[in-house]
């Protein structure tokens, strides 16, 4: 008989978690609490399984918790589940990228065992990863025992699993903002000098796409340094020089973002291929 969960918060991530356990076997989802009851009800309708509750007072006692609350909520709400005495000896995790289960300490003083496990992947459409999420990886680290107990109902929903140090969480998670978050704004930052040369909006990024494209299918297939171009890579500093003045005369914040990313490739440049 799969072993009871309870789910605190179930935003995209939280119910999409929800409705993989509860489909797969997993977990016997329980009961869900969210912000309000009717966040809670939608929530359940979503994951097809479990009990809507609108107050902590109101969970039953689960052999498992899971916190998908945001970042900054994990350890108050951990602790307020641990001073009503509903962790001793359950298994608790958190889904959160930037904190390792260390922001679980509450319930560890209870005698929980605790682990966080992070999927990496957009939820902007549940639906869509809940259909798709088998070869999901997810970053997990915690507790040996906790691990035990979470390892087989994530492979039950196909995650790819990672393990990672608990001291790098922090720089585990900047790893996937800078790939995703700050990649968007680098092409940003090209689309919109593009323009500033007189190429339309729609021009610039069919321009951009087969160099952006090209670039990351070399960088996956062939590694970075080897997949590096252009003129740092050539040594060509007096094209980067003029180019540097460029763009501090054109837009001081993209001239910034250049200065920073040249010092970078030159770095990564004078590595050994």
């Amino acid at each position: 008989m799969p072993q009871t969960l309870n789910i605190v918060g179930a935003g995209h991530l939280g119910r999409v978690l929800g409705r993989l356990f509860a489909a797969s076997g997993a977990f016997d989802v329980r009961d869900v609490l969210t912000r309000s009851a009717a966040s809670a009800v939608d929530a359940v309708g979503f994951i097809g399984a479990g009990r809507a509750v609108g107050a902590l007072a109101d969970l039953r006692r689960a052999d498992a918790v899971m916190l998908a609350v945001g970042d900054d909520q994990i350890e108050a709400v951990c602790a307020a589940l641990a001073d009503a005495g509903m962790l001793d000896g359950a298994l608790v995790f958190h889904c959160s990228g930037a904190k390792s289960s260390a922001a679980l300490q509450a319930a560890a003083s209870e005698g929980a065992l605790t682990a966080s496990v992070h999927p990496v992947r957009s939820f902007a459409d549940p639906d869509g990863v809940a259909r798709d999420f088998a070869g999901t990886f997810c970053g997990i680290e915690g507790d040996a025992r906790a691990l035990a107990l979470l390892e087989p109902a994530l492979a039950l929903i196909g995650a790819r699993l990672v393990p990672i140090d608990a001291a790098a969480k922090t720089v585990y998670h900047a790893a996937s903002v800078i790939a995703s978050n700050y990649l968007v704004t680098l092409m940003d930052a090209a689309l919109r000098a593009y323009q500033a040369a007189g190429i339309p909006e729609q021009v610039a990024r069919e321009l951009a796409r087969p160099l952006a494209t090209e670039t990351l299918e070399n960088v996956f297939r062939l590694g970075a340094r080897p997949s590096l171009m252009g003129p740092i890579a050539r040594g060509d500093v007096a094209t980067v020089a003029r180019q540097q003045a460029a763009l501090d005369g054109w837009d001081a914040p993209t001239g910034e973002l250049y200065r920073a990313l040249a010092v970078a490739t030159t770095s990564l440049a004078r590595r050994d291929r």
